[in-house]
């Protein structure tokens, strides 16, 4: 039994429209699973045999030539002739033939097999031998050609299959041993040993590890994680063996689901796409009625009419109908669009969101974990009263040691000299702060409602402060305090400043966070709009007013943005190889938490949509100009072959530019 390897074109009703199969036995399947692509040895032995039967053919039809044109000698003739070509027809022309048979089974008449079928075969009825034979070699040739392309485009999308070890070192009765990664269940430790891949999503058990993580985000800088720290499937190990407790199996890992929407993005055609191959479907039936209408026609309507001259102009018309260039191209164009956004840490769930994405003119993005890196920092540290900074950051952690409030944590990484000391009748107060005792000394820490609860004045500045402030009153006097911010991304300025540069008319921020932080945020960056104390409700129907004039993208970590990220035109989420959330709601994945990438995400749409337009326009053009010459006898079979084969490896060269193109 053979397995097909899906390099080909089909149309909407299943039906084959172009490029050969290349068929695979068990075994050559099972080897390959087995090997998994890296067995490049092989590989190169058996792309070299895909070429041996047009070397075959080329070599028996080059030597023909010669013996007939060139050394005419006196045996090179029919049956002879006819002969030496068949033998230089069969090692092309037989699998396109085999092929046409079975679309023809499946009621496939249509098919670009079945033309060239009945165009070269055509061509040996009439005794252009070495025409029939070229034609069909050219064919050959150009869709071996086209098959690499298709591979080359195909492999930047699913280069994260690599990704993946087969196998990992578990963690089993006091030893590691080495088992099939699906086997892994949650809870189970991994060893992973310096320069291999982790092979399922994690947290770190170690102390630390430096991490490369640029083929799942795109970003070349090696990455520190800490003990407790998430880490993905995929990551690369640095430094130092590493243990990783498993959180999720091998099937639900972030790079396994990552490939299921890319497996996905390719069966979700665009618009452009589906109306190419609607109009194949009806392009090549009219194409072939009209060679037979040249080929029968003239009869009634020409005095000394010749039926091989007719056939001859009849099959030159039916080669140049192949829609192979159109129907290979586009697809091929959005492959390269696909592949060349996820180098750039980009996924798109499918081809359609490249055209989407184009005609987007409003931005909408939420602040924090989007333009803000999610991760709140001590500011400013301010004292009071001669107070030094030691004193009161002491006071500070000590009383900030147990709570597990984002704020608190900020807190807990100040790394100044501080003397840290018990607290004595701790409590929180519901929405105010804490209050203990330190050495005696009653230490409230919290807002200024708290101060006001206890007496303590502070310094009117305060009440100008947009950041989070966290104030301490020791012994009933006030101590100081501490701004806590959420930091900007070091590409938020740059990513507003290019969303403007492509076009975009309005950049607006929707928050939760308090209004004049958000205010504040939008403020630096030179956001158009700004609303912030927003819940997620709010954030939904904010988009649906701005979806009413005109096309909307947002933008969100892909948690509680969810809602909002589903109902706009275009959803986008930010680090969301670390969110199921955003993976099943958003149409476009930033790998990286890089805002930036989403003008990048822009221009790789309308260079996409560039190449496909160049291409549709040069493939009907030079058809039409060549189907009109060859319906007057202008155009030979050469002509022919270049109109079909030619244009489609001059369209396929245009698709891959866009794997070279830089965007940043």
């Amino acid at each position: 039994m053979n397995t097909v390897e899906h390099q080909h074109i089909y149309n909407e009703n299943g039906e084959q429209a172009c490029c050969l199969v290349e068929e695979k036995s068990e075994k050559e399947t099972a080897d390959h699973n087995q090997h998994d692509g890296h067995d490049h040895g092989n590989s190169s032995r058996s792309g070299w045999k895909e070429y041996l039967p047009a070397i075959i053919s080329f070599l028996i039809l080059i030597v023909g030539l010669v013996i007939e044109h060139l050394l005419k000698l006196e045996f090179f003739k029919d049956p002879t002739t006819l002969i030496w070509y068949i033998a230089a027809y069969i090692p092309v022309g037989i699998p396109v033939l085999i092929e046409a048979w079975r679309t023809l089974r499946k009621g496939a008449v249509f098919t670009e097999f079945f033309l060239m079928s009945i165009a070269t075969i055509g061509a040996f009825f009439i005794g252009e031998y070495p025409e029939g034979v070229a034609v069909m070699l050219f064919y050959a040739v150009g869709e071996l050609f086209q098959s690499a392309a298709v591979r080359r485009a195909k492999s930047n999308i699913t280069a994260l299959l690599d990704l993946r070890p087969k196998t990992a070192n578990v963690l089993r009765d006091g030893a590691f041993f080495t088992v099939p990664a699906e086997s892994v269940a949650i809870g189970d430790t991994l060893q992973v040993r310096v320069g291999e891949a982790v092979a399922l999503d994690g947290q770190l058990n170690s102390e630390r590890a430096t991490l490369n993580t640029a083929v799942l985000t795109g970003e070349s800088r090696p990455i520190s994680a800490a003990y407790g720290d998430g880490i993905l499937a995929g990551s690369i190990n640095l430094e130092n063996v590493i243990e990783v407790e498993v959180t999720k199996e091998f099937k639900d890992s972030s790079v396994s689901r990552i490939l299921e929407l890319v497996e996905q993005a390719r069966d979700k055609k665009s618009k452009t796409e589906l109306l190419i191959r609607r109009l194949a479907k009806i392009y090549t039936p009219i194409v072939v009625y009209l060679s037979l209408a040249i080929v029968l026609l003239p009869y009634f309507f020409v005095e000394s009419y010749v039926f091989s001259d007719w056939l001859y102009r009849g099959l030159i018309f039916l080669v140049i109908s192949c829609p192979c260039a159109l129907v290979i191209s586009i697809p091929l164009g959005y492959f390269g669009g696909l592949g060349a956004a996820s180098k750039h840490g980009l996924l798109f769930k499918g081809a359609s969101f490249l055209d989407e994405i184009i005609d987007i003119d409003t931005v909408v993005m939420d602040k924090t974990g989007t333009v803000t890196k999610g991760v709140f920092e001590i500011k400013d540290i301010v004292t009071s009263n001669d107070r030094s900074e030691k004193d009161m950051m002491s006071a500070l952690l000590s009383m900030e040691a147990g709570s597990t409030h984002p704020i608190a944590k900020a807190i807990m990484r100040y790394t100044g000299e501080v003397d840290r000391t018990d607290v004595n009748d701790l409590s929180e107060i519901a929405g105010k702060g804490l209050r203990g005792t330190i050495r005696e000394k009653e230490v409230v820490v919290g807002n200024k409602k708290l101060m006001e609860q206890f007496d303590i004045q502070a310094p009117s500045e305060t009440d100008a402060i947009v950041e989070s402030i966290v104030m301490i009153g020791i012994g009933g006097e006030f101590a100081g305090y501490v701004t806590i911010a959420d930091e900007l991304k070091e590409d938020a300025a740059k990513a507003i400043a290019d969303l403007r540069a492509v076009g975009i008319k309005r950049l607006i921020m929707l928050s939760g966070d308090k209004d004049s932080i958000t205010q504040h945020t939008a403020a630096l960056l030179d956001i158009d709009i700004a609303k912030g104390g927003l819940l997620p409700e709010d954030k939904l129907n904010e988009v649906e007013e701005l979806k009413k004039t005109g096309k909307v993208a947002f933008a969100g970590d892909g948690i509680n943005d969810a809602p909002v990220i589903a109902a706009s035109d275009v959803g986008i989420a930010m680090g969301a190889l670390g969110s199921d959330v955003a993976i099943e709601t958003a149409d476009v994945i930033i790998q990286t938490d890089k805002i930036s990438r989403i003008a990048t995400g822009i221009k790789i749409g309308r260079s996409t949509k560039r190449v496909i337009v160049q291409n549709i326009y040069l493939a009907f053009g030079v058809k039409i100009f060549v189907l009109v010459l060859g319906s007057f006898g202008l155009a030979t079979m050469w002509e022919a072959v270049f109109a079909d084969v030619g244009v489609a490896l001059l369209a396929i060269l245009n698709a891959t530019r866009l794997q070279r193109m830089r965007w940043n």
